[in-house]
């Protein structure tokens, strides 16, 4: 993982609502965003900004099915950012 990858990760997850997000999204293996809208009480426009955050730092993956769209957690990058963070 680089520096950078690192960093923003660290960045996105200093978001407290941002980090809540990702603990649903991981505790399944696949989170519909209409369960996370309705698990969370914010603005869908604010969920997909999170969302779209979570995405740019490389942590999710989203595919769209229809007019449903479908997020995963990347844990493989997941799991780099944590051996990162174990070395400090």
């Amino acid at each position: 993982m680089t520096s950078t990858q690192f960093h923003r990760i660290s960045k996105v997850l200093a978001d407290p609502r941002r980090y809540k997000i990702l603990r649903k999204i991981a505790s399944c293996d696949e989170a519909a965003c209409s369960v996370l809208h309705s698990r969370f009480p914010i603005s869908a426009a604010t969920l997909s900004h999170h969302l779209k955050e979570l995405s740019n730092a490389g942590l999710i993956d989203t595919r769209k099915e229809g007019k449903f769209m479908h997020i995963k957690v990347r844990r493989k990058v997941w799991k780099a950012y944590l051996d990162e963070l174990s070395k400090l």
